[in-house]
């Protein structure tokens, strides 16, 4: 409502504008009336449609709850898929949200043949990416499987306009059948098309920090739109009648209207596959936490700085980390700041074709010394390839060499050493 100041000025302007009043093609001047409606409230979701054979205001389906149990199931079983996926990864794909009420009736049902299917998987991927309808009261489910179960937390304040009032959203203290693991990644898909209360949890969920969400920012909708007959004309206005007041207290932030962004943005036909590569790598991030571990403490020479580098990687917060270029920024980040040691350096080895995830390998293969060849020329030639000599202007004696061969190589090559570089 507080957008609404200076709409009545812009009313009485429209009413007496020529241009308006001339147009003769309803269409047209629905089209015209949306672009004005949408500018003067910097609002995308107002449309101001012509319906001329809809005799009554568009009314709702028919109340998922008026059905039967047979017609119940198969409504739920049409909006919401699931399977395992390889490397034991759980998808569940859900296109309409239904409200508590049905989730009540069918909970049993849900939590038998889909949930259960998914507890035992070591990740989850909840797609939304087709999601562009549901239920506000069906939120908190969602939620709560997703939540750890020893606290119950305030996700969010939904205000309605037609009632003026507010309703605030809470986890659940129980749910039916088990709550997935808090340790276990949740990976959100979503698409342009992602709208209204599939975009609240995703925005819950990647405030919470319990979900990556990857794929395309969302439509930016809302949370209950209605379409009213405008007097007794052929025009309606569909308008946002509800809305978030700021998932988990952030006050003015929300996503209706801009949409959600993504963690890792993808195009939404590519971001199930993005999804499962993010996946396999953070499946392989406590081999590489592990194997860091044991180099620092076999090889690194700052004994002393050892162990509060072993407790740094223990504890260090990994769930913003979804590629190896992340992985690398703040393990180096990290361990150059406890150590105060900015040689301690660890970087990506290039591409792998395996699924086994980063490697940790030393920084640089040991340099193995040239053979000396047995031919004479060939050890003068060598000599020459290792040392650069000269005598510079003033007398001054030059000497360059890149690396240090070993004492039994320089033994066997002395002579030509002596009379190639050290005599000149």
């Amino acid at each position: 409502p507080e957008n609404l100041m200076g709409m009545q000025a812009a009313i009485e302007q429209a009413m007496k504008s020529h241009e308006i009043l001339s147009i003769t093609d309803p269409e047209t001047l629905a089209h015209v009336l949306t672009t004005g409606v949408q500018s003067s409230l910097n609002d995308p979701r107002l449309i101001i449609s012509y319906e001329p054979s809809t005799l009554e205001a568009p009314r709702k389906a028919p109340a998922l709850t008026n059905l039967t149990q047979e017609e119940l199931l198969t409504q739920v079983q049409k909006n919401i898929y699931h399977e395992v996926l390889e490397s034991n990864v759980g998808y569940l794909r859900v296109d309409d949200l239904p409200g508590q009420e049905v989730l009540s009736k069918m909970g049993g049902f849900l939590v038998a043949h889909v949930w259960m299917q998914l507890m035992g998987t070591s990740a989850l991927v909840l797609d939304l990416r087709y999601c562009t309808r549901g239920h506000v009261s069906g939120i908190p489910y969602v939620i709560s499987y997703l939540s750890p179960g020893n606290t119950v937390l305030h996700v969010d304040t939904i205000y309605d306009r037609p009632s003026n009032t507010t309703t605030e959203i809470w986890t659940l203290p129980k749910v039916p059948g088990q709550r997935y693991s808090a340790d276990k990644d949740v990976v959100v898909l979503t698409s342009s098309r992602t709208g209204g209360v599939a975009e609240d949890i995703t925005y819950i969920l990647k405030q919470m920090r319990r979900a990556i969400v990857v794929g395309e920012r969302t439509e930016g909708g809302a949370l209950d739109l209605q379409k009213l007959r405008i007097g007794q004309s052929n025009f309606f206005l569909t308008v946002p009648v509800s809305r978030s007041l700021g998932p988990l207290g952030g006050g003015s932030q929300t996503w209706e209207g801009s949409g959600v962004l993504p963690c890792v943005g993808t195009p939404a036909e590519q971001a199930l596959e993005k999804a499962l590569a993010i996946l396999t790598l953070r499946r392989a991030l406590p081999g590489v936490v592990h194997r860091l571990q044991d180099a620092l403490q076999d090889y690194y020479t700052l004994v002393e700085r050892v162990p509060a580098l072993l407790h740094h990687l223990a504890n260090m917060d990994y769930s913003t980390v979804v590629s190896e270029e992340d992985l690398v920024t703040k393990l180096n980040a990290g361990l150059q700041t406890v150590s105060e040691d900015p040689r301690l350096l660890v970087r990506a080895v290039g591409p792998r074709e395996t699924s086994s995830g980063p490697e940790v390998e030393a920084d640089d293969p040991p340099v193995v010394d040239p053979e000396v060849p047995k031919d004479e020329t060939a050890r003068q030639a060598l000599v020459d390839s290792v040392f650069q000599v000269s005598v510079l202007p003033g007398n001054v004696g030059y000497l360059r060499f890149d690396r240090f061969a070993d004492a039994s190589v320089l033994e066997d090559l002395g002579p030509y050493v002596l009379r190639q570089v050290w005599e000149p």
